[in-house]
């Protein structure tokens, strides 16, 4: 009996997280980089990658990364990084650096100029380019 109530406990645990309410996300960069909420997925698929004469430096943020491709790029994980596989053999494209969370990306894009990455609240300090 103790393995049909492990995974009866498992499939409520897994279900509950699935159906947590998705987190907002909001897009950052510096104040003097030149960008709209239409140059995101041009920005996160390797498509646009100088903005007023500054080489732009997507920064993905691992604790949102599911919620910013679902809202913002319209796709998930696996279909993200096929994508990014084909960039790099196709045109030697790097995917966009993983930080582990909000401070290092805020670190980033504040020591960046072309940085741009996504966030779970707004700072002040930086412009706001999108919110999910």
């Amino acid at each position: 009996m103790r393995p049909i109530r492990f995974l009866a406990v498992a499939a409520t645990a897994f279900l509950m997280a699935a159906q947590s309410p998705a987190a907002d996300v909001y897009l950052v960069a510096n104040p003097s980089l030149g960008l709209g909420e239409d140059d995101i997925r041009d920005i996160y698929l390797g498509d646009k990658q100088l903005a007023n004469g500054t080489r732009i430096v997507p920064l993905d943020n691992a604790a949102l990364q599911r919620d910013f491709l679902e809202k913002a790029l319209k796709m998930d994980g696996a279909k993200y990084s096929s994508i990014w596989i084909k960039k790099g053999f196709r045109d030697g494209l790097n995917a966009p650096t993983v930080k582990t969370g909000d401070a290092e990306v805020l670190a980033a894009v504040k020591s960046n100029p072309g940085a741009i990455g996504y966030v779970s609240a707004p700072p002040k300090d930086l412009k706001v380019i999108a919110h999910y």
